[in-house]
């Protein structure tokens, strides 16, 4: 069963959700305000392998739809940037996972401002607590932030330096951060890059199955 948060969250994120078979381009105000981070997301899609929703500002959707009608895909991504006006800006192409049933793994992190002295500079972009684990001299090893992107919908992004690794902590900071998500009342999403094969190890083990869905779009440089 599709579930209501996860719906709400798209056609909220997006502009529309769900639709038809096929690729549809529809227009959001959403892609000319500024994104969890603060910086734009100009074009974003997402697609369950029958139908795609292709979210772009209002005044560029009848370029798009001219443009997807006449281009698949995956040649359609690399000429977004141009189409929304934004020539110079890198495109992605990730698979985009969610769950309902994280991984029963055992907590590791603990929530702290994202201010906290010996983050990493990714970590302080995030306006609330962020869930982290610390060496015994307190040096940061491994953390979540939360990508609040509405309030049905979060997306969570993790990293570990280098000497942490293999060590299992990425995927139990992932369903940790997923069981307060779910609490919380969103649903957890987490995307990653479609030749990541590190990150999707990550996401199957916490809980995040693949279901053949895609995101792409456009971000900032």
């Amino acid at each position: 069963m599709f579930d209501r948060r996860l719906r709400l969250h798209l056609a909220t994120w997006l502009g529309q959700w769900p639709a038809g078979p096929g690729l549809h381009v529809v227009g959001s105000h959403r892609r000319v305000h500024p994104a969890w981070d603060g910086r734009r997301r100009p074009a974003l899609a997402v697609g369950t392998g029958r139908s795609t929703v292709l979210s772009v500002p209002p005044d560029r959707v009848a370029a798009v739809r001219a443009l997807a009608a006449d281009l698949p895909v995956d040649r359609l991504i690399p000429a977004l940037p141009a189409a929304v006006g934004l020539p110079a800006w890198p495109t992605h192409d990730s698979v985009f996972r969610w769950t309902l049933a994280p991984a029963p793994l055992p907590d590791v992190g603990e929530w702290i401002p994202p201010g906290t002295r010996g983050l990493p500079s990714w970590l302080r972009l995030f306006d609330r607590e962020v869930l982290v684990v610390r060496g015994p001299d307190g040096r940061y090893l491994a953390g979540v932030g939360v990508k609040r992107h509405d309030a049905y919908g979060h997306e969570l992004a993790v990293g570990t330096v280098p000497a942490a690794r293999g060590r299992g902590l990425a995927r139990r900071l992932v369903a940790q951060a997923a069981r307060r998500v779910l609490d919380e009342g969103a649903v957890p999403t987490y995307l990653h890059n479609r030749d990541n094969l590190a990150s999707a190890r990550v996401a199957e083990a916490a809980g995040f199955p693949d279901r053949g869905w895609r995101s792409f779009g456009v971000y900032p440089p």
